[in-house]
């Protein structure tokens, strides 16, 4: 196999020239791994587990935007000279991360045009669900942001990982941008009319046409 066709885990092990410049930290639930408008000198990597990625925009206020998983980069614009992160992360389950050294990072992309592109793959999906999280924000109603909500934690990428166990009702009002009041309000609502199932933490999804609708409708 060409060693830049994929890339499984944080010690690259086809990238050699990492080795000395990686250290890995491991993560209780609950910790924060990096603060927005700290100093950012390295390249996050996600080895194992989950990681919250929010926004803050007022005093304990937040957006979430994404939940990373094992294999994800995070502040990787430091790359390109961002020199503080734009945004916080959490471990939402006990993590394993893997800190890069960003020039070092940078000197294996320019080397390796097919890992490259890969890695600009994955950040290009993450860009066009920034843009998405925008229009929830600035355009919908609550029961469509709620949906929209719901629609991204359901997808294939968590179908294996109980994602809402780890997520509090408070989560995922900050992931539809809503109050957790609402939150709570709306999921009541959906249930009577037979698109999701409450379960404790738990929400299946049972009617996803429905919900789908909901989200575009706004």
């Amino acid at each position: 196999m060409d060693k830049t066709e994929t890339y499984d885990d944080c010690r690259l092990e086809q990238f050699t020239d990492l080795d000395e410049h990686k250290t890995r930290v491991e993560y209780l639930k609950g910790e924060n791994i990096f603060k927005q408008g700290a100093f950012a000198p390295y390249v996050i990597y996600v080895v194992k587990g989950l990681v919250k990625v929010y926004l803050q925009t007022g005093y304990e206020k937040q957006i979430n935007i994404a939940i990373a998983r094992p294999g994800d980069f995070l502040a990787f614009s430091s790359i390109f000279g961002e020199n503080v992160h734009t945004y916080s992360t959490q471990a939402l389950t006990n993590a394993e991360i893997c800190m890069i050294e960003k020039e070092s990072l940078k000197q294996i992309l320019l080397e390796h045009p097919a890992f490259a592109l890969q890695v600009t793959s994955k950040n290009y999906r993450k860009e066009k669900h920034l843009l998405e999280v925008i229009k929830n924000v600035s355009y919908k109603q609550m029961r469509g942001k709620l949906a929209s909500a719901l629609i991204y934690l359901s997808q294939d990428d968590f179908l294996n990982e109980d994602i809402f166990t780890y997520l509090t009702r408070q989560d995922l009002a900050d992931f539809a941008s809503i109050s957790a009041e609402s939150a709570i309000k709306f999921l009541k609502e959906f249930e009577k009319e037979g698109i999701i199932r409450l379960d404790g933490k738990n929400i299946e999804i049972i009617n996803a046409k429905t919900l789908s609708e909901l989200s575009k409708n706004g």
